[in-house]
């Protein structure tokens, strides 16, 4: 799904650039640039769906990029990520906080960097999907397009209010949404939070997603970022106790 997202990759460090760009290549379309003034033509001439730039740069640095990217009509909506050392995003970026699609704090590990970049690619890849759609309000996909819980991310970040169905080998599982947060789930004789957990980890199966639907039920009791996190560790429990009985077997 996240494959029809454009990347514009900035920085004139090549070892970065390079191991940035093997990371983010199976995630989106990727373009590079080494300098600011390169990746302004870039922008200006072709104009991605999501830019990812060094702060501290020589000549024109992230900043200025931003500012100028920003200051232009064609190319002011362009999400940007920069990559900056903490204090420069606590002190110089403070004001671009409201701005900025997200910071990546320098020195990152390449998988944490990569992980918080796919969930805005994925983000960005169901919007552009969901102005696609039919007139009919409804997005319909595949598990293996975008799992369950990158799924849920993307609906969060997005802050969206619509119904989720997901379906697999016959089941089914509703779930809705409220500017980004489940409030509301259902799964056979499960109900809120226990109906997410059931659904969280599901290998395959499809999505529909229809804009036009919400429910005034509340029935969850964590946020989705704290039913994401509460699944995980449900899981990694259940693993622990699996490995634990083949042990003592």
């Amino acid at each position: 799904m996240a494959g029809n997202v454009k990347v514009l990759l900035v920085d004139d460090n090549p070892m970065i650039l390079g191991l940035l760009r093997q990371a983010l290549e199976p995630l989106a379309a990727l373009t590079t640039a080494s300098d600011s003034a390169d990746a302004l033509l870039k922008a200006i001439d072709d104009p991605p769906d999501l830019l990812i730039a060094d702060y501290s740069m020589p000549g024109m640095d992230g900043w200025q990029l931003f500012e100028k990217l920003k200051g232009r009509a064609a190319t002011s909506r362009i999400p940007i990520i920069l990559a900056a050392s903490r204090a420069d995003i606590n002190d110089k970026l403070k004001s671009l906080e409201d701005r900025a699609e997200d910071f990546l704090e320098k020195p990152f590990f390449i998988k944490e960097a990569t992980a918080r970049v796919k969930r805005v690619i994925d983000k960005i890849a169901l919007e552009k999907m969901a102005r696609e759609a039919p007139g009919d309000g409804q997005l319909r996909g595949s598990l293996a397009q975008m799992n369950v819980v990158d799924l849920l991310q993307s609906l969060e970040m997005g802050h969206k209010t619509c119904g989720l169905t997901l379906t697999r080998d016959g089941e089914s599982c509703q779930l809705f949404f409220s500017d980004g947060q489940i409030n509301h789930a259902l799964y056979g004789d499960l109900k809120g939070d226990s109906a997410v957990y059931k659904v969280l980890f599901w290998p395959d199966g499809n999505f529909l997603i229809d804009f036009t639907r919400h429910s005034p039920e509340q029935t969850t009791t964590r946020s989705t970022q704290g039913l994401l996190m509460e699944g995980l560790r449900l899981l990694d429990e259940a693993n622990h106790e699996a490995e634990q009985d083949v042990l003592e077997s």
